[in-house]
């Protein structure tokens, strides 16, 4: 039954990325934990193996669809890979213990989450990620310039993923769209394709140390793949900044929810 469960909320995890191009992670690592009761080290790998192969798989409608900007996904996803390799390293030193990650994970939850919250209402500006796919004038934000400010936010971005196990397109998405000017269908589309290049690199990283039940791990692939088919027909006839304001609700529940499991 506790296996019948974790393949349903499995298909939940298909559901979020085809519908926000993001929450993979945020359901994958609670139910392989809590549910399933895979240790968190092995659930962050293996989370980031299912998101990323089920984020790769719904790039194509979206693609299909024009909603892929591939420019604006060569200048943020380097440095993302980056950030998530190093991310992963760090979580591989025998400092860092399940629960430390499992209450960084909480912590990351509840910050990101307010700030998805806050933002929904805010409109779009044209700036930094659009120009530069445009070849427009670069715009500043404060004091950085805006070939310094992405990367950055693609390395940050990164190491939450890496540490974490989040796939971070609730942090992705957000940046597309607030720094990047770009509509929020897109940001979607083109965070997936983020999404699958960052997790993996995290997964081939975490290889190293921890150990997988592959045939749980593939199975659970194949059923989070089926929910991502029916949330990428869905998302066609749902407003993405009322997506944005509910999942920022959402993960706000799972971070209370990790937080005083620990």
């Amino acid at each position: 039954m506790t296996l019948v469960l974790g393949y349903l909320l499995a298909i939940a995890i298909g559901l979020s990325l085809g519908l926000i191009g993001g929450g993979g992670s945020v359901l994958a690592v609670p139910i392989m934990v809590y549910v399933l009761g895979v240790p968190a080290k092995s659930a962050i790998a293996m989370s980031m193996f299912v998101v990323g192969c089920v984020s790769l798989l719904g790039v194509i409608p979206h693609w299909q669809r024009g909603n892929v900007n591939f420019k604006t996904f060569m200048i943020f996803t380097p440095a993302a890979m980056m950030g998530t390799f190093l991310g992963a390293k760090i979580a591989g030193l025998p400092w860092v213990s399940d629960t430390f990650q499992l209450v960084a994970f909480g912590i990351v939850m509840v910050v990101t989450s307010l700030f998805m919250i806050r933002k929904s209402g805010a409109k779009p500006r044209p700036s930094s990620v659009g120009a530069m796919a445009r070849h427009e004038p670069h715009q500043h934000h404060g004091l950085l310039p805006t070939w310094l400010l992405i990367p950055l936010e693609g390395i940050v971005v990164g190491i939450v993923t890496g540490f974490v196990g989040v796939g971070g397109g609730f942090l992705i998405i957000p940046a597309l769209v607030l720094l990047g000017g770009i509509p929020m269908k897109e940001a979607v589309g083109t965070s997936l394709l983020i999404i699958a290049f960052k997790s993996a690199i995290g997964f081939v990283e975490y290889l190293n140390y921890v150990t997988l039940d592959w045939q749980l791990m593939l199975t659970f692939t194949l059923a989070a793949s089926i929910g991502m088919g029916a949330g990428v027909y869905l998302s066609r006839s749902i407003d993405g900044r009322h997506l944005q304001k509910g999942f920022g609700y959402f993960v706000l529940a799972v971070a209370v929810f990790v937080l005083l499991k620990r």
